[in-house]
């Protein structure tokens, strides 16, 4: 869902020159400046380096719900399929800006009680230690999508269902803990072109940066 409304500001935004979409199933878009990679593998990128150098910015927005999964193969779809990519990208983009979706309430220090929060944490840490030339983890809360965007998930849609209408009341109300999967968008690219002050960014913070954008 978020990788979606991602997508849309990136598409929207006219300093934005050419944008890589990875994934395991197509976008179902068309555009003059999308191109699209599809992969089954999403843990090898040895064979496609060359497709992947040029480019100054990842936002990557992959991930599942730690529901009902052990932590070994949540640990494998979140840490080791991130840094997959993401030392893949270190390598042939030294330059590149890195922002990595990951959550409210991550444990920063890999102790915590929290078995997804420990495995983000974990995540967000090594990310920060790859040469890259600035990483920023977005830890976003509630997400309202507004334009159609999706979750796969069949959980996160029921959810999304219910509290659907609620969610401009809640942003009003708790601008801290809520946000949208267009401020999103448009924080990735306002921090991707300037840059933030900190690289852990709340939902305040991304909101903030949203509205950033000119």
């Amino acid at each position: 869902m978020v990788g979606q409304g991602v997508l849309r500001e990136c598409l929207l935004d006219p300093e934005i020159e050419s944008v890589l979409s990875i994934g395991r199933t197509p976008t179902g878009q068309t555009h003059e400046k999308l191109h699209e990679m599809i992969r089954k593998d999403m843990f090898h990128y040895a064979d496609v380096e060359d497709q992947l150098r040029g480019y100054d910015a990842c936002f990557f927005c992959l991930g599942v719900s730690s529901v009902g999964m052990k932590e070994a193969d949540y640990r494998r779809l979140t840490y080791d399929l991130t840094m997959a990519a993401a030392e893949a990208l270190a390598k042939v983009n030294p330059g590149m800006t890195f922002i990595y979706v990951s959550g409210t309430g991550t444990d920063s220090t890999e102790r915590g009680r929290s078995m997804w929060a420990r495995v983000k944490g974990a995540t967000e840490n090594a990310l920060l230690r790859l040469p890259f030339k600035a990483a920023y983890m977005f830890r976003p809360g509630v997400i309202q999508p507004m334009h159609g965007e999706k979750p796969k998930a069949r959980a996160y849609r029921a959810a999304g269902v219910v509290m659907g209408p609620l969610i401009p009341l809640l942003i009003r109300v708790f601008p801290k803990y809520v946000t949208t999967t267009e401020r999103i968008g448009r924080a990735m690219i306002e921090v991707a072109k300037h840059g933030a002050p900190k690289k852990l960014l709340e939902t305040q913070d991304i909101n903030e940066l949203a509205l950033e954008v000119g």
